[in-house]
């Protein structure tokens, strides 16, 4: 394995990666740190509810307490996101571009589309979205990166791609990934990298067109791009304030196939669309997911992406975060781009694969010990720029692993573990009613997310019927159950961290019945 030294942590993978034996222990605590912290907060959950339960069941109070209020905190930032969206979806951004100085014509869209073994009609939907993008396509270079573990069914989708669609933009390119470069994680990242750096020594350099003028758009295979997507990319590139220093993100809507999968993976879909179109309300709190944007400068500055990492769409801005002294921010666009949901032939096989893309997500916690470390290495960055971002990124994979376990069943465990005494207390008589009222109060906000799903996905009677429809409300009744479900896979992706059993990529599988998105 090819290991880096302590000046090169902007492209360290693992503890393992690095030369340093000090640096390489210092690492590897930063590792182990998140999984620890995690199991220890559910070993003192244990103790005290069996040592001191007065003490814990104030503490179950105030938390479940303290969880309701954030709820209706994020509830209002999920409203006004998506009434920015739905604003933004109905100007004509060109127009907009067009008010502004010529030289927006002057920008280039680099949009990078890695694949394994996606279906043919998923590639082809995300092109032809792209294809009728209200955008000059004379300013589109369009790059799709093939894996060459795909074998021949992986060339010859290539070659069906390249003969419908290089006509198309102003360049169309196929890049071919070869498989085991050593030092590489075989990915989404080693994908994109191996392509950008053949796009840029064939077509960027050799057309001399400047880096700062060029937006680097990484799309996953199933992403239908909305029509003005671009130009309102475009717009807010132009009107922000040292636009070099930013990454910009859209609302990414898991809708491409939702009423083709089971209602839990419905679910799930509609709470990750809600997480992220909250947080576009957010900005300072805002790391990049998925597909997003950013300046083909900044990705060459920091030596593009890690090829050696499993959760590279939020590493890039870390990257950037470090090398330009915590001088980078996330700007929202407030406008979507859609995705597919999760759903697999069988009911089993759904399930597996939602549990192993929450795994992956979950698994973005392996850039705590990253920008820790970094921290500590960079004495450019004020002690503000690293405790907020710091702090809300492990806050929240923290939370994704702890509190909806606690929430759920803390409150029960001093009434079974607190011993007589306590049982029979007024507090222990008193606590499971409190508890269990705040969430029932809490449970409200379920009509607030049916609602929303209904606006994002209005259900057209006639062609799903009645019952369908039904169900698609009942649906929300599992939520404690998707709730306690996705806080699994993410205990097992910091333990993994914790105990060196590193995670590998794992490309979610696309299965679609209907093929018009």
């Amino acid at each position: 394995m090819t290991r880096v030294v302590a000046d090169s942590y902007l492209h360290i993978g693992r503890a393992s990666d690095i030369e340093n034996p000090h640096d390489r222990t210092i690492y590897r605590l930063l590792e182990i740190f998140p999984g620890c912290f995690t199991l220890v907060v559910f070993l003192l959950a244990f103790l005290f509810s069996w040592l001191f339960p007065v003490g814990i069941s104030i503490f179950i109070i105030v938390f479940i307490v303290y969880w309701f209020v954030r709820l209706i905190y994020f509830s209002f930032h999920l409203q006004y996101s998506y009434r920015q969206m739905r604003r933004n979806e109905k100007i004509d951004w060109v127009k907009e571009l067009e008010k502004l100085s010529p030289a927006w014509k002057d920008i280039f869209h680099l949009i990078l589309i890695p694949t394994y073994r996606e279906p043919l009609d998923v590639l082809r939907g995300t092109l032809l979205s792209l294809k009728n993008a209200h955008y000059p396509k004379e300013r589109m270079i369009v790059v799709l990166g093939i894996e060459e573990r795909a074998g021949p069914e992986g060339r010859m989708v290539a070659s069906l791609l390249q003969k419908e669609f290089e006509n198309c933009f102003f360049r169309f390119h196929v890049a071919f990934h070869p498989a085991n470069i050593a030092g590489e994680i075989a990915g989404k990242a080693s994908n994109e990298t191996w392509a950008v750096k053949e796009v840029k020594k064939e077509i960027i350099d050799a057309l001399s067109i400047p880096y700062d003028r060029i937006l680097v758009t990484s799309l996953d295979a199933d992403t239908i791009v909305y029509p003005e997507y671009f130009g309102r990319l475009t717009h807010v590139f132009l009107t922000t304030p040292d636009p070099l220093h930013c990454s910009f993100q859209p609302v990414p809507l898991f809708l491409n196939n939702i009423m083709e999968v089971p209602a839990i993976s419905r679910v799930f879909s509609f709470n990750s669309t809600f997480w992220h179109m909250m947080n576009q309300s957010r900005p300072e709190k805002l790391i990049t997911f998925s597909s997003h944007a950013m300046n083909f400068q900044a990705l060459v500055d920091v030596g593009f992406k890690q090829t050696n990492v499993v959760s590279d769409d939020s590493r890039i801005f870390w990257q950037c975060y470090l090398y330009y002294n915590g001088n980078y921010q996330t700007i929202p666009l407030y406008y979507p781009i859609s995705m597919d949901a999760n759903v697999a032939p069988r009911f089993l096989d759904t399930l597996k694969n939602i549990y192993k893309q929450q795994r992956r997500w979950a698994y973005g916690v392996a850039d705590v010990p990253y920008f820790l470390f970094g921290f500590l290495k960079n004495k450019r960055i004020s002690l503000s720029k690293k405790i907020s971002p710091g702090w809300e990124v492990f806050f929240g994979f923290w939370s994704w692993a702890t509190a909806s376990i606690l929430i759920l069943f803390l409150g029960w465990l001093p009434l079974v573990l607190g011993g007589q005494e306590f049982a029979q207390s007024l507090l222990s008589y008193n606590l499971p009613r409190l508890a269990t009222g705040i969430l029932r109060v809490g449970i409200v906000g379920l009509i607030g997310s049916v609602y929303l799903s209904i606006l994002l996905f209005p259900i057209n009677v006639k062609q799903f019927g009645m019952p369908r429809i039904v169900f698609f409300v009942l649906q929300w009744l599992l939520l404690p159950f998707v709730m306690i479900f996705s806080s699994i896979p993410a205990i097992e992706a910091q333990i993994r961290l914790m105990f060196g059993k590193y995670l590998g990529f794992w490309s979610t599988p696309k299965f679609r019945k209907l093929l018009e998105v």
